[in-house]
């Protein structure tokens, strides 16, 4: 086998949410497949912007990959920010017409960004 075969023969992870989630949890990436990302038309679980969830009865944790989606030009910052907001403000909307009481949105560094 040569050098190259050894990584030819390596598994790719798989995009998109693991299989083996609990229900619960499941259940709300499902809910936010829904939430679309408006400048890309892509929803957030596609996009790679959601990277964790706790989910606990009618509550619910969502955490988000926001720190590359901020551009470094001051008027593309603002622009970005209205879209994130826009993201936080669906994903609150979805996940309290599925019922839950209690959300509260975090990005990367653990950050609260949205509480609902």
């Amino acid at each position: 086998m040569g050098l190259f075969e050894i990584f030819r023969a390596k598994k790719r992870p798989e995009k998109g949410p693991k299989k083996n989630l609990p229900p619960e949890v499941s259940r709300v990436v499902r809910i936010l497949e829904n939430v679309h990302d408006p400048e890309t038309g892509l929803s957030i679980v596609d996009e790679g912007l959601l990277y964790g969830l706790t989910v606990k009865g009618n509550e619910v944790e969502v955490f988000l990959l926001m720190a590359g989606s901020t551009p470094e030009c001051h008027f593309c910052q603002m622009l970005a920010i209205n879209v994130q907001n826009k993201i936080l403000r669906e994903i609150a909307d979805v996940l309290k017409a599925e019922g839950f009481n209690r959300i509260k949105i975090y990005n990367e560094l653990g950050l609260l960004l949205a509480e609902g």
